[in-house]
């Protein structure tokens, strides 16, 4: 006679997770250990692990009355990958067996692998995993311990970390009963960053627009000779940002936690910083492969994404940027599915004006022929350019200036202004019905009901467009800048010298 039992465990499709129920049937027949489901070759040699681990815990293998195993993880049509099913199938194993008491499962998730000996290794996904729980009113997950605090993270649920099988077994059938974990406090923290912006010597026009930047969440270009300071000022640059909201840090540790990137903190408290090398595939760069993982934008969420050497990287990588830089969010398209990844980050670019790069130098002489500056500019497309908001000159700075030793007080103040900017716009767009941050997330409506701007700014903005051909992209994104600029000055409308200052950090755009 057979026996079966359900127990529920999940999967991650993207950085969302779906419910799993893993059925184990034990029949009379030949021994065979069956897993089906749509599984992959890691979630198929679960019975390996399985079966070790039950015989190391001391628990009765199959017998001749029960040899005939079939483990099903339904719904099938979901492609089932990895190793967090391992102790899901362990337990509905022992709960068809009868070689547990009989127990609730109805308000039970369980996820976590197993190792021969039984104890449980950590699995990725956990915190998306554990939000899904809340979701779906289930009370209890029970995950591995090292899991166990980024679990903890979720409010509104019981996280019972386990150590090991046998342990999970004493605590199910009573003898020996584990605690569930206190709610993990968030603590916002710094981003590691190499410099400091009060490191960077001279660069006062720079610094001015990399404060605008990080105050609006708006793309930054940075274009100069080599030795300029450009590669310092895009690492200093995550200094200045603002600490993450609990919710901005709840959408980053989702997307380490999918990738297995959380490490040894429970989730991601500080805004990332991702700088690829220019020779990263489309895949590493935008997300991707036959079970899409997310890419170096979207691990670049509500942080920063430097690309040094910008003309550099493959174009299929660049034009690649152009629909997560306006909308946030990336879809990756497979033959069996399609995944939406989060991808709102602040890209800051760096680039020399031509393959010498010295062209327009004052110091140096450019060796570059008029067609091969062209040619080495032309590899960044007009649409592209047309999404950075901010493109600077970075110049040489006088040896005078670097052999100053006085302290810089730069750090501070432009902390403060960012700080105070964000602030403004948190309180701006609190009651809208999408959730945004920043003035660079705004939408064509959203700056046409935001930006008020006074009669003289009107004026000139007007007068600017007559004279300058500006797309209807630009024209918006000039409005967003503008705003920043006003919420550093903390003025309720836009002025004319507002206006005139993201102006003037098109104009290489518009060229």
């Amino acid at each position: 006679m057979s026996a079966v039992a359900k127990i529920y465990s999940a999967e991650l499709e993207g950085l969302d997770a779906e419910l799993v129920e893993v059925e184990a049937d034990i029949n009379v027949g030949l021994h065979s250990f069956n897993i089906v489901g749509l599984a992959d070759k890691a979630v198929s040699e679960a019975k390996e692990r399985v079966n070790s681990a039950l015989k190391n815990s001391g628990i009765r293998p199959p017998t001749k009355e029960n040899r005939r195993i079939t483990i099903n993880l339904a719904p099938a049509d979901i492609k089932k990958v990895g190793s967090r099913f391992d102790l899901a199938i362990a337990l509905a194993y022992l709960k068809a067996s009868q070689q547990i008491k009989p127990f609730e499962t109805r308000d039970k998730l369980f996820v976590g692998e197993l190792s021969l000996d039984g104890n449980l290794r950590s699995v990725t996904g956990v915190l998306n995993i554990a939000i899904l729980a809340r979701s779906k009113h289930i009370k209890e997950i029970y995950v591995p311990s090292s899991n166990g605090r980024e679990a903890a993270v979720v409010r509104g649920i019981k996280v019972i970390p386990i150590k090991n099988l046998t342990e999970l077994m004493a605590h199910l059938e009573g003898s020996d009963i584990v605690k569930p974990l206190p709610e993990t406090e968030f603590v916002p923290g710094i981003a590691p960053s190499l410099f400091e912006i009060g490191e960077i010597k001279g660069h006062k026009a720079a610094k001015r627009a990399l404060a605008i930047a990080a105050a609006g969440g708006h793309n930054a270009l940075l274009s100069g000779s080599p030795g300029t300071g450009k590669t310092m000022m895009a690492q200093a640059f995550a200094s200045i940002l603002p600490t993450p909201t609990i919710d901005e840090s709840i959408e980053v540790s989702k997307i380490y936690s999918a990738a297995g990137l959380i490490g040894k903190e429970p989730f991601i408290s500080w805004r990332p910083f991702r700088a690829p090398h220019h020779t990263a595939s489309l895949i590493s760069i935008i997300g991707g492969g036959s079970n899409p993982k997310p890419g170096e934008i979207s691990l670049a969420h509500r942080g920063v994404l430097f690309l040094d050497e910008f003309p550099e990287f493959h174009r299929d990588v660049l034009e690649s940027l152009r629909q997560p830089l306006e909308s946030g969010i990336v879809n990756v398209a497979r033959a069996k599915k399609t995944v939406q990844f989060p991808a709102r980050f602040t890209l800051i670019a760096a680039m020399n004006p031509c393959p010498c790069g010295y062209f327009g130098d004052k110091e140096k002489e450019c060796r570059c022929s008029a067609h091969e500056v062209l040619r080495y500019e032309k590899k960044i497309s007009g649409p592209l350019l047309d999404r950075i908001d901010l493109q600077l000159e970075i110049p040489r700075v006088p040896i005078e200036e670097l052999r100053k030793k006085e302290p810089n007080r730069d750090d501070e103040g432009i902390k403060t202004l960012v700080k105070n900017a964000r602030t403004v716009q948190q309180k701006r767009f609190e009651n809208y019905k999408y959730k945004i941050f920043t003035n660079g997330e705004m939408t064509s409506k959203m700056v046409d009901e935001a930006v008020k701007l006074d009669r003289q700014a009107e004026e000139f903005l007007k007068r600017s467009i007559e004279r300058q051909f500006v797309s209807a992209r630009s024209y918006y994104r000039i409005l967003k800048v503008a705003q920043t600029i006003a919420d550093i000055d903390n003025v309720p409308e836009v002025k004319e010298d507002h206006v005139a200052e993201a102006f003037h950090y098109r104009l290489r755009a518009s060229e």
